[in-house]
């Protein structure tokens, strides 16, 4: 097992947007890390290299030369990413740490999925779906893929990721309405529920996970403690506002109307439901509460949309 405060190095895929971002900043003082990415934003300035194009490019890996203590990949989701990078990587790799999702287990089961629960097989609509169905493959391809090399393989499934730098339309749709508007909505019909991360608690996660033989052959849930509804969430964000925005009472339907998004389950049927305490028991993974996760995430975004 790698000791603690000892540096490895790190190819990372992604790593420039939110959770890759968040894990970058916290693990660029303690290891040696090289990014692959398209390079739409530069990391430079916290002393990585960075490989500029895209991961379905050949000539990205050529650059990619070194004996790698890990591979964390932050961005496979068709089927086939992780094969073609291993394939093609120059260099070695003795851990691949894939970044999936809670959303490959079953839906509707009723029970709350662990990390040994069955994956979700129907072919959803959407883009959603697409996106489901992608995870999934890519689980059975990081098995096969890296167990055919000798590679140690590790999956994390974080649930709704947030926190700074989320540029997804979440939490950050409310806390822009608290700063900017002064009022938030209250969705009196409203009683499903979501599990959720804390961003910095998962890049936490992934850090636990480096070199760690705990981690190795193993799929990890990442999720807090307990769930948020829209009640509490808002209730955190205007706690976190000082109480100041004045709330307006709304169904969910008239809310939409109005045009505000509404990306958590509205209703019971859509909530599920996932265990985090293998991750606790194997890595020691700990959890912000959602409420003090919320007030720092209103904390950051606060001096954006202030600005």
């Amino acid at each position: 097992m790698r000791r603690e405060g000892t540096a490895v190095k790190v190819l990372v895929i992604g790593g420039s947007y939110f959770f890759g971002r968040v894990f970058v900043m916290l693990a660029a003082g303690e290891h040696q890390l090289t990014l692959v990415n398209r390079g739409n934003c530069s990391m430079e300035e916290f002393g990585v290299r960075q490989v500029k194009g895209d991961r379905h490019e050949e000539t990205v890996w050529a650059q990619c030369t070194e004996e790698y203590d890990a591979v964390v990949d932050f961005c496979a989701y068709e089927p086939g990413d992780i094969s073609f990078v291993l394939e093609r990587l120059s260099g070695s790799a003795a851990q691949y740490i894939f970044i999936s999702t809670v959303d490959v287990y079953r839906r509707g089961t009723g029970l709350a999925s662990d990390e040994d629960a069955p994956f979700e097989t129907r072919k959803l609509p959407g883009g959603a779906g697409a996106y489901i169905a992608g995870k999934v493959a890519l689980e059975g391809e990081l098995r096969e893929q890296c167990e055919k090399r000798g590679i140690r393989w590790t999956s994390l499934r974080p649930a709704v990721l947030y926190g700074p730098y989320n540029y997804a339309p979440r939490e950050t749709v409310f806390i822009k309405m608290a700063v900017q508007e002064h009022w938030l909505p209250e969705i009196t019909d409203a009683d499903g529920s979501f599990q959720t991360v804390y961003v910095k608690d998962a890049a936490q996660a992934v850090l636990s996970c480096l070199g760690n033989p705990a981690s190795y052959g193993q799929a990890f849930n990442l999720c807090q403690d307990g769930c948020m509804d829209y009640h509490s969430l808002i209730r955190a964000i205007r706690l976190a506002a000082g109480d100041e925005p004045q709330m307006r009472s709304m169904t969910a339907a008239q809310a939409q109307a109005a045009g505000i998004p509404l990306p958590f389950p509205v209703s019971a049927w859509e909530t599920e439901r996932y265990s985090n305490e293998k991750g606790k028991r194997l890595l020691g993974l700990s959890y912000l509460s959602p409420e003090e996760g919320m007030m720092r995430t209103y904390r950051a975004f606060e001096k954006v949309y202030r600005a």
